[in-house]
């Protein structure tokens, strides 16, 4: 028993609990056309997902947390996240386009968010609705949150990448997820009954389209987490938005009367603006992907034990550096930054019922490739794995295709790669002949 205890806590990914990982679709796909092999994109995924085979990368989808990093590290650009297209819009007889703050930051500040809003809606869409409401509703619901014995630190479940990680990972940091939906989730759904209330519309009637910063979102529309249903209707990228609303600009000087200008919730574009709304001292802020998952570590190794509130965002510089962007993140986050301190002491009071953007899920480990059904002959490969391990030369240069020596034994025990793959070996055993 002690054997196997030690086998499970080293090698604990293989056995969560819950449910595995459902299949990747609509988020990331790769042109092979564009694919040379080139292993860019194994060393920057932070939970060792792709790997080079035949020239050519894929991914192993059960562990893939939709963070877009392998899109930004292609220097091809064989990766790319899958929106709908615009002409999706016109399935739906009232259309209203969900916007986010981050797309304000890709233009230059000399044109003001009601002139972006109004590019977008002449795009066809019948109406808009601001993600910056759904962060402030969400903010509200943290500080009373903070108040009560919930557990400490209330981790942020803005990010879709961060809260995959977490169950994968980290599940012993399930439960210091905060419990609400996403400020994208809260935004549609309160667009939506707004669109029912105001133009007696059904449910099939009304297409809300979010306008993405990265991929992660488009998953999480489509195989929602801790909720039954997602009450977006389709996704198109910011690159895409921003490419077309610049073509429009000047074509209709007729903009909206205004947009809702909460600093606090336009903050939320940018790491650190959901710390900030909330007005704490005791708070982390957290962006890049390995920097989180370096944080994790110390919180779940219980070194931070006087922090209440952890932002996390796997994009560098928050959701302004999503792979869907087309800004440099830098001077987006500073476009964010200013318009936020601009709008700040606009006071917003959200009077909607936080009950209805609960999660009605709890969330779940999920479980990622095992080595094997049976314990025993799962603890058999683990010992396999270390037996190979010492063979391989461990510089860790990704040529072999996986992203580590690791990850290459581990490929070898499972059969989906042989000893040869190593070109270090290779080399070593052709000089010998």
């Amino acid at each position: 028993m002690i054997i196997i205890y030690f086998y499970c806590n080293i090698y604990k990914h293989y056995f969560y609990g819950g449910t595995p990982m459902q299949a990747l679709i609509y988020a990331i796909i790769l042109d092979p056309d564009k694919c040379v092999g080139c292993t860019n994109c194994i060393k920057s995924c932070p939970t060792e997902a792709i790997r080079v085979k035949n020239g050519h990368s894929y991914t192993i989808k059960e562990r893939c947390i939709n963070c877009g990093q392998c899109i930004l590290a292609c220097p091809r650009h064989a990766r790319f996240g899958t929106t709908d297209g615009l002409e999706l819009i016109n399935s739906y007889k009232y259309k209203i386009a969900l916007i986010d703050p981050v797309l304000y930051g890709q233009f230059n500040e000399v044109i003001s968010p009601p002139e972006v809003i109004n590019g977008i809606l002449n795009l066809g869409f019948d109406n808009y609705f601001e993600t910056s409401r759904g962060a402030d509703v969400i903010t509200e619901f943290t500080k009373s949150l903070m108040n009560n014995d919930f557990n400490k630190p209330v981790i942020s479940s803005a990010c879709p990448t961060i809260v995959r990680l977490i169950q994968i990972r980290f599940p012993s940091l399930i439960d210091n997820i905060l419990p609400i939906d996403s400020p994208v989730e809260v935004s549609a759904f309160m667009a939506r009954k707004d669109a029912y209330e105001e133009h007696n519309l059904s449910e099939d009637e009304v297409g809300v389209f979010y306008i993405t910063p990265c991929p992660a979102r488009i998953f999480s529309f489509k195989k929602p987490v801790g909720i039954k249903k997602s009450h977006i209707s389709g996704t198109l990228s910011i690159k895409s938005a921003f490419i077309e609303v610049s073509k429009n600009l000047n074509k209709n000087q007729n903009h909206p009367k205004s947009f809702y200008p909460s600093g606090k919730g336009i903050g939320w574009a940018r790491s650190g603006g959901q710390s900030q709304a909330l007005g704490i001292k005791d708070y982390l802020a957290i962006d890049g992907i390995k920097n989180v998952i370096s944080v994790l570590e110390e919180i779940e190794n219980h070194k931070m034990k006087d922090l209440k509130f952890l932002e996390c965002c796997a994009c560098t510089n928050g959701c302004v550096g999503g792979s869907l962007t087309i800004e440099n993140s830098f001077v987006a986050r500073n476009r964010i930054r200013r318009l936020a301190e601009k709008y700040y002491n606009y006071e917003s009071k959200p009077d909607v019922p936080f009950e209805d953007f609960l999660l009605q899920e709890d969330l779940a480990p999920i479980q990622v490739t095992k080595l094997d059904d049976d314990l025993l002959t799962a603890i058999k490969k683990m010992e396999e794995i270390q037996r190979i391990l010492p063979t391989l030369p461990n510089i860790d240069c990704g040529a072999c295709g996986a992203p580590n020596c690791r990850a290459l034994a581990e490929d070898i025990v499972l059969g989906s790669a042989s000893i040869e793959d190593c070109i270090v070996i290779l080399k070593s055993s052709v000089k010998k002949k």
